[in-house]
């Protein structure tokens, strides 16, 4: 059993909780917006399952850096999408992705981006040093910037 982390970061933008829920259950909508995807120009990807709701399903493969693994939507509904995330490499590890819509007063959105999981023993190690708060939390923070961007782009 591991140590429990949790990581969150939100921001608000002035898109409908639809144009927002839209990026975040199609993966093919991932490079959009997603801090990762920038790590490795030549990253391969698979997509498989469902095109975009729960049983969409997301492969990657790349350098050191982007590593490997899987993502698939287990829930989404209209104020929630929650992805199971598993990495390969650079380590094993498992976590869940909860990205939670609030529609504001002003017609935007609020949206929160937490990352949970279980530390194992080697990143337990690895967290004296840098925490999973500091090791993710500014890659949620440009996600979230990028996020915005692409939702609140024109069309076109």
């Amino acid at each position: 059993m591991g140590t429990p982390y949790v990581v969150t970061r939100s921001t608000t933008t002035s898109a409908s909780p639809a144009a927002v829920h839209a990026l975040l259950e199609d993966f093919h909508a991932w490079p959009r917006w997603s801090p990762w995807e920038e790590l490795d120009p030549a990253m391969r990807r698979t997509y498989s399952g469902a095109e975009r709701g729960p049983g969409a399903r997301y492969a990657w493969e790349g350098n050191r850096k982007a590593g490997r693994g899987t993502m698939e939507v287990v829930i989404s509904t209209p104020e929630q999408v929650d992805v199971d995330l598993a990495f390969e490499k650079p380590f094993p590890s498992r976590s869940r992705v909860e990205f939670v819509l609030t529609p504001q007063a002003t017609g935007g959105t609020g949206v929160e981006w937490r990352m949970r999981g279980e530390l194992s023993p080697v990143m337990r190690v690895f967290s004296l040093v840098k925490s999973m708060d500091s090791l993710v939390g500014p890659d949620m923070e440009r996600g979230l910037a990028r996020l915005r961007t692409a939702v609140e782009a024109p069309a076109g």
